[in-house]
C-alpha cells in the first residue's frame, strides 16, 4: 500500500477492503464468470482512476469543474477516430492517444489560464459551459465523430475476442483478446491511480492542500496559486483523457451518452463524496461501492422481494420490488453521506486514529 507514495491506508480494516477489492478485480477473468461480471469489473477500474483524478482536483485543490467527463471523451473519441480512419492497428491507437492526450492537456490549460483566476463557482459555470459546448459540437460534426450514434470501431487483432491464447480446456477459462484487454484496463487504471498517489503526496500536492485551505494565505507565502492549479488541471485532464481511450478499447465504441453525459459527472461527483474526498484510496472504495450498487441493487431486491413474498410479509415485496432500486439507490447515497460525511475512507480513519493514538 506504499507503492511509490509512502502514503499508508492509515487504517486496518481500510487496507483489508482495498486488498479485497484489488484482489477480486485481479481475478475477476478467473473467479467470476460471465461477460457482466468483466464489465462491471472493467468499469469500476476505469471510473477509479477517472475519479481519483477528479479528486485531484475537487478534494485537493477545492475547484469544482463540470468539465471533466470533456476530458474522458477527448480521450475516448481520439483513439476511436483513429482507429476508425486509420484502421485496426497499434499505430492507430499510439495516433489516438498522441492527439487526445495533449490535446485534453491543452484544453485545460487554456481553461485554467483564463478562468481559476475567478471565484469558484463562476469557475465552475464556465466549464460546464465549455463541456457542454463540446457535446454539442461532438453531436453535430457527424462526419468525424459519428453523431449521436457514435462511432464504432475494430481493435487491433491482439484484443479482439474471437483471438484465443489458451484455450479452455487448458486453464478451465479461455486466455483471449477480451482477457488481455481487460488486463492493460487494470494495469492502466493501476498505474494512474498510484501516479496521482505519488503526486499528492509530493511537495506540490502539499501546496494544493494548502490553496484549498486558504488561497490567500498561499499567495501570500509566495505560491503562485493560479500555475499550481492550471497545473493540477492539466494534469487531471490528461488522466481523464487515458481514462477515457481505456474505455473506448474496451467498449469498442464511443458516443455521447458513454463519454460525455452529464449524468456520467453526477456519477463521478458521487463517487468522490461516496469514497471520501482528499484521499485518491476514496477514489478506488467508491467506485467499487457505487458500480455495484448500480449492477447489483435491482437483482438484491428481486431475491428479497420474492423471500418476503414467500414468507408471507406484509408490505415488504412491494417495497422491495426491483423497479423500486432507484429509490433505494438514492436512499443508501443519502444515509452514506448522513453518516459517512467524510466519505467511507475518512470515516474508517477516523475510527482507526483513536487506536493509534492509544
Amino acid at each position: 500500500m506504499m507503492i511509490l507514495s509512502g502514503d499508508r491506508p492509515r487504517s486496518r480494516i481500510l487496507s483489508v477492503l482495498l486488498l479485497v477489492i484489488v484482489v477480486a478485480l485481479a481475478v475477476t477473468p478467473f473467479v467470476f464468470p460471465g461477460a457482466k461480471a468483466m464489465n462491471v469489473a472493467t468499469k469500476i477500474c476505469i471510473f477509479a482512476a477517472l475519479v481519483a483524478s477528479y479528486d485531484l482536483l475537487l478534494g485537493y485543490t477545492g475547484t469544482v469543474s463540470f468539465a471533466h467527463t470533456m476530458f474522458f471523451g477527448i480521450g475516448s473519441y481520439a483513439v476511436a477516430i483513429a482507429l476508425y480512419a486509420i484502421g485496426p492497428s497499434w499505430g492507430a491507437v499510439a495516433a489516438g492517444l498522441a492527439i487526445g492526450l495533449p490535446l485534453a492537456a491543452l484544453l485545460a490549460l487554456g481553461i485554467g489560464l483564463f478562468s481559476l483566476r475567478v471565484e469558484a463557482i463562476f469557475f465552475a459555470m464556465i466549464t460546464l459551459a465549455v463541456a457542454s459546448a463540446f457535446l454539442v459540437l461532438a453531436s453535430q460534426l457527424s462526419w468525424l465523430t459519428g453523431g449521436e450514434d457514435g462511432r464504432s470501431f475494430t481493435l487491433p487483432e491482439l484484443l479482439r475476442p474471437g483471438t484465443v491464447f489458451i484455450p479452455k480446456n487448458v486453464l478451465g477459462t479461455a486466455i483471449t483478446g477480451r482477457t488481455l484487454t481487460y488486463y492493460i484496463v487494470l494495469v492502466g487504471s493501476a498505474a494512474m491511480i498510484l501516479g496521482l498517489l505519488r503526486v499528492v503526496n509530493s511537495p506540490f500536492g502539499r501546496v494544493l492542500q494548502a490553496i484549498r485551505e486558504n488561497r490567500f494565505r498561499a499567495e501570500a507565502l509566495g505560491f503562485r496559486t493560479v500555475f499550481h492549479l492550471t497545473y493540477a488541471n492539466c494534469l487531471a485532464a490528461v488522466v481523464a483523457a487515458s481514462a477515457g481511450a481505456l474505455n473506448a478499447l474496451w467498449l469498442r465504441y464511443t458516443g455521447p451518452d458513454t463519454t460525455l453525459s452529464f449524468a456520467i459527472m453526477l456519477d463521478i461527483l458521487l463517487m468522490v463524496v461516496i469514497g471520501g474526498m482528499g484521499t485518491i484510496y476514496g477514489a478506488v472504495v467508491g467506485a467499487a461501492v457505487f458500480i455495484l450498487a448500480e449492477n447489483y441493487l435491482q437483482s438484491l431486491m428481486g431475491a428479497a422481494s420474492t423471500a418476503a413474498a414467500d414468507a408471507g410479509l406484509p408490505l415488504l415485496p412491494g417495497l422491495l420490488h426491483p423497479d423500486r432500486w432507484l429509490l433505494w439507490l438514492g436512499l443508501l447515497f443519502i444515509a452514506s453521506v448522513y453518516f459517512f460525511p467524510t466519505g467511507i475512507v475518512g470515516r474508517l480513519r477516523e475510527m482507526a486514529r483513536p487506536q493509534a493514538e492509544g
